[in-house]
This record gives structure tokens, C-alpha cells and sequence, in this order.
């Protein structure tokens, strides 16, 4: 008896990890939500705005180098990650990002046809259905504000037209991945636990979504976001002695 349950185990086992070395995204993505979820107290809205199927693109604010993690662990599809090059040649996280799908791009000033070779990247994820998900801002935001979307998100909407959902995150700024405290990864972790608000809105259709009404939704987002967040520090502040 004991032969044949370690039989089934092994078998399990074996079965287990083939499913993981031929498809490792789902048992990916579930690590990351762990992970986060562990890190911070996290307050989700709007997941229901993520199409079940079929193609879009997620904009949201850039706040911290933990963006990524925390928005790929709370949608409830994979996510196609639109990144700076630099980022992703990481040595310590290329694996991760080359396992996720990342799609990589560089200045064409530093590389020339990094953008254009981005571009189609995102284009084939597009029609293959799946879902893009972008910082339009292009950079960490500097003093914990939403600052104006470059032009690159309707560069890719004019190729591939389809709905983009606007994210708003909140909770992030201060955090030692942010640049509230000078360069972002240089000082130490000081915060456990803290409150994070990741807010969807609705989707807004390819024609109508500019890059002014896209920046407005998610400073929007954010803003209710920030309420959420504030609000629990300030009441747990007034519990303190």
C-alpha cells in the first residue's frame, strides 16, 4: 500500500512539474500574489474591468519599482509588461521578466529600431489576445504625483485600436522603491505591511481614449485611492500612546 501512495505522490509530483516547465506563468503569477500580499495590506477595486478574454491595454502611475509586482499579482490575467530595457537585462531579475513575457525597450537615441522593434512586440501580444500593461508616464514619478503621459500609448492604439483600462495605485510613495528619500533602492526598507490601494476603472474605448482623459482617469483613481490609504494611517496614528 505504501508503495503505490508513494507511486501516486511521485507520479504527482513529476506531472506537477512538467505542467510548471511547459506553462511556469500561473504558478508565477500565484508566488507574486503571495508575495505581496504578505508585504503589504492591499485593497483591490475594479478587478471585474479586466476583460475575461480578449486584448487591452492597462495604463497606470508609476510610483515604485514594486509597481510591476503588485499589478501583475492582482490582475486576474497575465500581463504583457511594457519595460525599460535596463530594467529588464537586469542580471538579478532576467529570468523573471523573461519567464512573464516583458517586453523590453530602449531609446532609439542609445539603441536604434529598440522602439520600433518594442512596437511590434506589443502589437503581436494585441492580436494574440492578450493583455499589455504600461507606466505611460515613462519614468518614477519624482515627488509622489501623476506627471503627463508621453505619446508612445497612442502610437500603439493607432496600430492596434482596443480598450485601454485606466489603474490608479496609491500607498507606494515612501516606500525605499520609490524616490521619496532620494535615488529609489538606495537606503533600506522602512516600512512593513503598508497600505496599498490599486483601483480599475472602466474600460475606455480606442477612439476615445487620449492621452489627456487617460492621465485624468487615473489621477482620479489615485486620488480615491490616496483617501483610502490616508484615512487607515491617520486612524491608526490616533491609536498609537
Amino acid at each position: 500500500m505504501k508503495l503505490v501512495l508513494y507511486g501516486l505522490l511521485g507520479s504527482l509530483v513529476v506531472l506537477g512539474s512538467w505542467r510548471v516547465a511547459r506553462a511556469p506563468r500561473p504558478l508565477i503569477r500565484f508566488l507574486i500574489f503571495v508575495l505581496i500580499h504578505c508585504c503589504y495590506r492591499l485593497r483591490l477595486r475594479g478587478r471585474a474591468f479586466i476583460p475575461a478574454k480578449g486584448a487591452a491595454v492597462v495604463v497606470c502611475n508609476h510610483v515604485s519599482f514594486m509597481d510591476a509586482l503588485v499589478m501583475g499579482g492582482a490582475s486576474p490575467r497575465p500581463l504583457r509588461f511594457l519595460m525599460d530595457r535596463p530594467i529588464y537585462e537586469s542580471p538579478w531579475l532576467n529570468w523573471l521578466f523573461r519567464l512573464v513575457g516583458a517586453i523590453p525597450v530602449e531609446s532609439d537615441r542609445r539603441d536604434p529600431g529598440s522602439v520600433r522593434r518594442a512596437l511590434e512586440e506589443v502589437s503581436q501580444a494585441l492580436r494574440s489576445g492578450e493583455i499589455v500593461m504600461l507606466f505611460p508616464e515613462g519614468r518614477l514619478t519624482p515627488d509622489g504625483e501623476v506627471h503627463a503621459f508621453r505619446r508612445g500609448l497612442e502610437t500603439i492604439l493607432a496600430r492596434d485600436p482596443v480598450p485601454v483600462i485606466p489603474a490608479g495605485l496609491s500607498g507606494l510613495w515612501g516606500s525605499w522603491t520609490s524616490h521619496r528619500d532620494g535615488p529609489a533602492l538606495s537606503g533600506r526598507p522602512r516600512r512593513f505591511r503598508a497600505r496599498v490601494a490599486l483601483y480599475f476603472g472602466k474600460p475606455i474605448p480606442p477612439r476615445l481614449a487620449r492621452r489627456e482623459l487617460l492621465e485624468a482617469r487615473v489621477r482620479a483613481l489615485k486620488a480615491e485611492g490616496d483617501t483610502w490609504v490616508c484615512a487607515r494611517e491617520v486612524t491608526s496614528s490616533s491609536r498609537r500612546p
